[in-house]
């Protein structure tokens, strides 16, 4: 291999590039904080969820409710931001869900008939 200064186009493209994901907790009592390297959310479940941060991730909690993903791997970014602890419910729309995603809300019951 030639490393005389010059890097091949791929590693151009992933090493030099930093991507982002935003991320964002919408409902009453969701919240984010960090503490050392862990990333501790408020989920509204019994205990709060704690995520260790990789060692190739940045993680920042801008305001209480959202949280910024970035690094140089695509794939680390989408396995860290998954939603899988609290996915965006149909009715409310409460849950983790990312800055610019648009959720589609189902309607309610209608009612009794008289």
């Amino acid at each position: 291999m030639d490393f005389s200064g010059h890097l091949p186009t791929t590693w151009r493209w992933e090493y030099l590039t930093v991507l982002r994901r935003d991320l964002q907790l919408v409902g009453v009592g969701y919240r984010a904080n960090i503490e050392g390297k862990d990333l501790v959310l408020s989920l509204g479940f019994s205990h709060p969820v704690r995520m260790s941060t990789p060692g190739d991730l940045q993680v920042k909690v801008e305001e209480n409710t959202r949280i910024v993903v970035s690094g140089n791997d695509k794939c680390s970014i989408g396995e860290f931001a998954a939603l899988r602890w609290r996915p965006p419910e149909p009715y409310k729309g409460k849950g983790v869900r990312y800055a610019n995603e648009v959720i589609r809300l189902k309607e309610g019951k209608a009612g009794k008939k008289k």
